[in-house]
Parts: structure tokens; sequence; C-alpha cells
């Protein structure tokens, strides 16, 4: 199988005052097409630096992130834009709703920024994947917590992307909302064939994935792949 996701030594280090902070180093794997992979490891271990490098929202200070065959820290941010808008969906712990837009508009934004047709039919039947679609005209401050991710999975599935980033997307939910969010990224992913890269504190939910890196202290400690999936 394709790899839609490579990383070739590298690293990211920061300026502390006159100290330099290594936050990761020496980091090297490689993601194939259609797999799921949890990212793990205790707060400050570097795991969503590590994200964001792998989706081109930073570049590294030294290696190769190469995600669809390119090479992401060559490129300008006008490029790497076009990349992101292309190929990734993100989900994120806090949502990142635009709070001035309905959960309708929230989810129409990818398919628009790629010119495409039917933006708000589809748009639609992602809400009604998500089970919002009675709520479509809703604000995200009118929404629980539990309704503003689900409103962010569609979104993230909009765009119809290659590979999802999920950062930590359980981390601001309850038990119920968690099971909710983690049924909804799953079967998504799987129905559409996306390749899934999730950070995560969560044991249960890394269980869920095929595979397994765990970070600490910003180098790789282990990779490791599950025997099953642990998701049907």
């Amino acid at each position: 199988m394709e790899n839609i996701l490579q990383l070739q030594h590298v690293g990211k280090t920061y300026l502390s005052g006159n100290q330099q902070l290594t936050v990761l180093d020496q980091i090297n794997f490689s993601v194939e097409a259609g797999t799921t992979l949890a990212i793990v490891g205790p707060s400050g271990s570097g795991k969503t630096t590590l994200l964001g490098l792998c989706a081109g929202l930073d570049k590294p200070s030294s290696g190769s992130v190469i995600l669809q065959h390119q090479h992401l820290e060559l490129l300008n941010e006008d490029a790497l834009a076009t990349i992101r808008n292309q190929y990734v969906g993100f989900i994120f712990q806090n949502f990142q709703l635009m709070p001035t837009l309905t959960a309708l508009e929230n989810v129409m934004v990818p398919i628009e920024l790629r010119g495409e047709k039917q933006v708000k039919q589809r748009s639609m039947a992602l809400l009604d994947k998500v089970g919002l679609a009675d709520r479509s005209h809703h604000y995200p401050a009118q929404l629980s917590g539990g309704e503003q991710q689900r409103i962010a999975i569609a979104r993230a599935f909009a765009n119809k992307p290659a590979i999802l980033f999920a950062d930590e997307p359980t981390g601001n939910l309850d038990a119920e909302n968690s099971e909710i969010i983690v049924n909804l990224i799953f079967n998504l992913n799987k129905e559409s064939g996306t390749t899934l890269v999730l950070v995560t504190h969560d044991v249960e939910l890394a269980s869920k994935t095929q595979r397994i890196i765990r970070l600490r202290g910003g180098k790789m400690e282990s990779d490791k792949t599950m025997a099953a999936t642990g998701f049907e």
C-alpha cells in the first residue's frame, strides 16, 4: 500500500530565552493510506507539535515531512494552504468553529473554498450523518460541546480529505459524548477510506487504531501495530 505521509529525521527546536529547547528529535515513520494511527505520550512529549508538522501547520527545524509526495518544509504558506485544503481534514479539542456562522455555514466553508458545487446539499447531508440536520441554523454558542464537536467532524469530512488529523478530539467532552464522537470519527473514516492520525491521552481511544506511536521527551519510544483495530 502507498504511503500518504512520511517523516524523515524530523526535529523541532524553539529558542527559549538564550536556550534552545528541543521538542522533537529524530522522528522517523511513515503512514500507509487508509490506515489509522494514534500518537500517545505524556504531556510535553511533543504530540501536538508532531501533529502540526504532519499537517503542514508548522515546519520542522530539521528533516523532511512528505505528505502526498510533497515535501512540506520546502513549500511557502500559500502552497501549504493549498495542500491542506486539497488533502487534509482537522478535528481539534476546542472545536474551532466560527462563532458568527451557523452550523450549516461552518460545514460549508471548506467546500466553498474548493470552489465545488452543491455546497448546501452536501453540507446538509454531512450534518445529517452526524445527527444534527435539525440544528443546521443554530450558532455554536447555542450548541452543547458534544454537538459542536459533531459539527466539527462534519466540517472535517466536508472536503473529502485524504488524511484526517484529530488532536484530543474527546478532550473536552464527558464519557457519553466522547463515545458518540469516537464512533462518528471511526465510522465516517471507514466509510470514506480516509487515513486517520490522532493525538490522544485516552488509552481506550488509542486502542481502536491499527497502530500506536508513543512519544517520550520528544523521541519515539515505541511504534506498535495492533493485532486488531478493536473497532467494529
